[in-house]
């Protein structure tokens, strides 16, 4: 029989890392300020299985004072070396950070790899990095996580080349290590410095121009709703801190005025101070923003404490006084509705949402109009009818309130944005020297 030929198209999967065995190691300290205990625990078990680790085991205790060699106490490393063995683990994950001396202790007594929480989130990052930036960014927290951490595991060498007169070569190796990591750190942070002299470039020319920006914990839902009301294409997926890059785009769909949208990477409890530092450029969108989306998961039993993670982190951005509306996204996955209604009434000025099927999408666009319009400065201006042409491109510039078409002029009652005085003169003169 004639015809063409069926092609086959054959489509492979992207392979993803071998997932490895992890113990869980949570320690609760007593204290007000802390966060709650099974929280922080439930949390971590999302980072490990974010980072492919499949936990088999989780371990905690409770502790007044901290064991200066191992974090945990003797009985409770025991416990843990019991349940590496049984399991054979690849990793211990401890969910507070460890000092140089207690992370070398419990590897030498564990005989597997033993990282804390802030490691864990550096992996996840590492994994994530997509652009120039990120990928910059992420290397140089890790570099100053690492640094401190580097161990003498070069006595094989001094055995090999060691003599009479000679230095031991395992502390020449070690110095050499640190020396070159923090020539590559200064490498970097200069290389970061670039970047935000690009990234505050681009900024200055969008001057004028409203400024939003979606800020939350981390899988809240901030690239969904980016996707919905700009059109955009961000990746969406079910895993903490899928996207760390600043995505920013116009928002198009049912919208009035020029605004501009920006995903920003997202928050989480104990999250790297060096992490927060080198994201400098990334978070300086929240910082220039005129307007702040706080996006919470509202199925989430824990929002409340994202709430209080996502302020506090607000606050050391020193962004706390910036115009903001709280989101609570996801409300189609709450079946009991006095869940829904009990967090309303905790916190009255909150818009509910669902980016799943569009419900409350309308009502956070008039809030985002209102609070660009409370923005606006009124401004009264003449214009002759021979300069009439304009008026369409003084529209782009700001809202046109009321029109008076006097004898000799037209009266356009303004409210422009920071910077729109000077648009419009700009406009009238450029026309007055074409005439």
């Amino acid at each position: 029989m004639g015809g063409k030929p069926k092609t086959t198209i054959t489509r492979y999967k992207q392979p993803q890392p071998q997932e490895r065995k992890a113990i869980l190691v949570g320690v609760e300290f007593p204290g007000n300020d802390a966060p709650p205990f099974a929280e922080t625990l439930d949390e971590l078990e999302s980072l490990a299985a974010t980072a492919y680790y499949t936990p088999v085991a989780t371990l905690s205790q409770r502790l007044t004072v901290v064991n200066p060699k191992t974090l945990i106490g003797k009985g409770k490393v025991e416990e843990v070396l019991r349940a590496v063995r049984h399991h054979s683990a690849d990793v211990v994950i401890f969910d507070d950070n460890l000092s140089p001396a207690q992370n070398r202790n419990l590897e030498n007594t564990f005989k597997c790899r033993v990282i804390d929480r802030s490691w864990l989130i550096l992996e996840i990052f590492r994994d994530h990095a997509r652009t120039r930036e990120a990928k910059t960014q992420v290397e140089l927290a890790s570099l100053k996580y690492a640094l401190p951490r580097l161990t003498r595991m070069w006595g094989h060498l001094s055995r090999q080349r060691g003599g009479i007169g000679l230095r031991d070569v395992g502390e020449t190796q070690i110095q050499l290590d640190r020396r070159l990591i923090r020539d590559q750190i200064t490498k970097l942070a200069r290389q970061l410095k670039q970047i935000d002299r690009e990234k505050k470039t681009q900024r200055k020319s969008r001057g004028g121009v409203y400024k939003v920006a979606l800020v939350g914990y981390t899988n809240a839902g901030k690239s969904t709703l980016m996707n919905r009301l700009t059109g955009a294409r961000v990746l969406i997926e079910n895993k903490l801190f899928a996207t760390l890059d600043s995505t920013i785009r116009k928002i198009k769909k049912n919208f009035p005025y020029p605004v501009l949208l920006s995903d920003t990477v997202g928050l989480i409890d104990k999250l790297p101070h060096d992490l927060i530092a080198s994201f400098k450029s990334t978070l300086d969108e929240v910082r220039d923003a005129d307007l702040l989306l706080k996006m919470m998961d509202i199925s989430d039993p824990n929002v409340e404490r994202q709430i209080q993670t996502t302020n506090k982190v607000l606050n050391e951005l020193e962004v706390e006084n910036t115009d903001s509306i709280l989101v609570f996204n996801k409300i189609d996955r709450i079946e009991d509705p006095e869940i829904l209604e009990a967090q309303v009434q905790r916190n009255p000025e909150a818009i509910c949402i669902s980016c799943q099927d569009g419900k409350g999408l309308d009502r956070l666009r008039q809030a985002i109009v209102e609070c660009y319009e409370n923005k606006l400065t009124p401004w009264r201006i003449n214009i002759n009818y021979e300069y009439a042409k304009v008026i369409p491109q003084i529209r782009k510039h700001g809202v046109i309130a009321k029109t008076d078409y006097e004898e000799k002029f037209i009266r356009l009652h303004l409210r422009l944005p920071p910077g729109g005085k000077e648009k419009v003169n700009a406009i009238l003169k450029l026309a007055r020297e074409q005439q």
